[in-house]
């Protein structure tokens, strides 16, 4: 355990990126489209507004310092970067890691205080073992425990995907305060036999001592619940959460078992800290309608979903919570999903939590979502969207995702719209985007009726994409940073896209696509506002009809061509791209429409 201290406000980290900074898409797009669209036409001098922030803030605020293995003194192997499907470097933050073998370590030099750390590994299929840790050189008490069992998934069923969710999070409590300019190793001695590691990034911070339970508060244990782990404490929870509505259970420090789900309602559920109050389940809440004021803060879930099997309700939240709840403070880990929200949850606030190595998504508002806010997350390494709103059977209306952090979704996108009236997606940043997803999309793929397509104002602003945009192996072409896709109905809704960063994307920045062939059309987009920073093709892909205003976007580093506009099916009519003015760096459009540009290509 930690050396106690007092509770420290918690440092603002948000990513600053500067411009000299460095449900699966299953689709039917054709590869080819042999026509050649129209460039850049003028439009009316007022369009135009001020250009981008070139030092965008972007993602959530963080109580951890996050420092990345192939930047850190090792003696091991680099590997990456490589942005290939289905490699084991593709799914590591900047696409790189560095692998141990035997008597080889890494080094990190803290930067700010701290007595714990969160370390993202990858071992080989089917091990598990320990990974030996030093702080200033001298061995702590106890080793990380590390394992392959919830990574190398496979899912047939979504075309295109590949062998994926390679990495994996380990957690651990040094004992010790270390300081700034102390140093953590990760090395790999004789007892340590899962290798070979491969160490992507580790995260350090500063955790507090355990809370204390609030006055008042219905404790778990006093109804049987254990808190080594070692028995079922199902029904001490059960009988909790029934007693104590109209006010709080309590769940002390420790372990607990749950292998059954919970049906909630006005009640708060609260633990010690993530890092101290921690329950083993991999279906927690699993519930069709709740009355609501449900609050669930600061513990542990963590499952041991091995497959990804979407009939099963794997979830930490599977269901609804009610209007007027919350969720925050949370560690999830290992589930299918982190919350899967259904029916009327009005007023939902979801903030400040850590959602990682999920077999699918990380949060789906499955329809009904009103008013609900999603923020200051942090999501990494899930197998679907990290983020997504899906508007069936009802539209979700007036709900905002915002300054979340999402890294490393493996198999779809960041951050996705499907469908919904007056939608806002604001100051997330997201990056190391994988298979079959772009950072952002905007789109209405229904894939179930009844859906409901975009409407209202679909508010865009101040998103920083890094490194996001991946080749769609089912379309044979890439999809972009952000992708605005009328993919089942045409795009009516006014989409209002500003202040966007996007750098280093290995394909594209921007793209207009009928994910479904039928090459119907984005209307009403407008582009406000962007800094496009190393883009590996085209900074605008527009493969379907329908127009678009853009103005204030400035490019440097672009790949090929700035415009590629090349509709399918070429029986409907190029997208027409108004300049609005102030459209820097990117003037020359791609003259191929046979071809597809490559990255970095002349």
């Amino acid at each position: 355990m930690p050396a106690p201290h007092a509770a420290r406000a918690r440092t603002r980290r948000r990513v600053a990126w500067t411009a000299a900074a460095c449900l699966a898409v299953v689709g039917t797009l054709g590869t080819v489209a042999p026509a050649f669209g129209a460039a850049l036409t003028a439009a009316p001098a007022e369009s135009a507004a001020p250009a981008a922030d070139a030092t965008p803030t972007a993602g959530a605020d963080l109580p951890f310092v996050t420092q990345e293995a192939e930047d850190a003194a090792h003696d091991g192997t680099p590997i990456g970067p490589d942005h290939t499907q289905g490699t084991v470097a593709s799914e590591a933050s900047g696409r790189q890691a560095v692998e141990l073998t035997s008597g080889q370590s890494l080094e990190f030099t803290l930067t700010e205080p701290a007595n714990a750390v969160t370390v993202v590994y990858n071992l080989p299929d089917n091990s598990s073992g320990t990974l030996s840790v030093y702080a200033n050189g001298q061995k702590v008490d106890e080793p990380l425990q590390v394992t392959s069992r919830y990574a190398y998934f496979d899912a047939p069923w979504i075309a295109g995907a590949r062998t994926h969710h390679f990495f994996n999070h380990a957690r651990l409590l040094l004992g010790q305060e270390l300081a700034a300019g102390d140093t953590v190793t990760l090395q790999v001695d004789a007892g340590d036999a899962a290798g070979p590691y491969t160490i992507d990034s580790a995260d350090f911070e500063l955790v507090a001592v355990p809370a204390e339970p609030p006055a008042g508060a219905l404790d778990v244990t006093t109804l049987g619940a254990d808190p080594t782990g070692q028995a079922d404490s199902t029904q001490a929870f059960v009988e909790a959460v029934a007693q104590g509505r109209g006010g709080t259970v309590w769940i002390p420090p420790g372990t607990y078992q749950v292998n059954q789900p919970l049906y909630v309602e006005n009640v708060t559920l609260r633990g010690a800290g993530n890092w101290y109050s921690v329950v083993n389940s991999s279906r927690f809440i699993n519930q069709g309608q709740s009355p609501g004021n449900v609050h669930l803060s600061d513990f542990a879930v963590v499952g041991a979903v091995t497959e990804r099997v979407d009939s099963n309700p794997d979830n930490f939240v599977n269901g609804n919570l009610g209007p007027n709840s919350s969720v925050s403070g949370m560690w999830l880990q290992r589930l299918k999903v982190g919350l899967w929200l259904t029916g009327a949850n009005n007023g939902l606030v979801v903030e400040d939590n850590r959602i990682v190595d999920m077999a699918a998504d990380g949060l789906n508002l499955n329809g009904d979502a009103n008013g609900i806010v999603v923020r200051d997350n942090y999501l990494r390494n899930t197998g679907d969207d990290s983020l997504a709103m899906w508007s069936l059977p009802n539209p979700n209306r007036d709900s905002t995702f915002e300054n979340n952090t999402v890294i490393q979704p493996n198999l779809a996108n960041g951050i996705a719209i499907y469908g919904g009236e007056n939608i806002t997606v604001r100051n997330n940043l997201v990056q190391d985007t994988n298979a079959l997803g772009s950072g952002i999309a905007i789109s209405n793929q229904a894939f179930l009726q009844p859906f409901s397509p975009l409407a209202g104002t679909i508010t865009v602003e101040g998103n920083t994409l890094v490194r996001t945009g991946a080749m769609n192996p089912n379309w044979n072409h890439p999809m972009s940073a952000l992708r605005v896709d009328p993919y089942n109905h045409p795009i009516e809704a006014d989409v209002r896209i500003t202040d966007t960063t996007i750098v280093d994307s290995p394909w594209s920045a921007f793209q207009f696509v009928s994910g479904s062939g039928q090459g119907l059309a984005a209307n009403n987009v407008t582009i406000d506002g962007a800094v496009v920073e190393n883009v590996g093709t085209v900074v605008v892909q527009a493969e379907t009809t329908g127009e678009a205003t853009i103005s204030d976007v400035t490019a440097t580093g672009v790949g090929a061509a700035g415009v590629y506009n090349c509709p399918y099916p070429t029986s409907v009519p190029p997208m027409t791209l108004r300049d609005g003015g102030g459209n820097t760096g990117w003037d020359t459009e791609w003259q191929d429409c046979a071809s597809w540009p490559e990255p970095g290509g002349a």
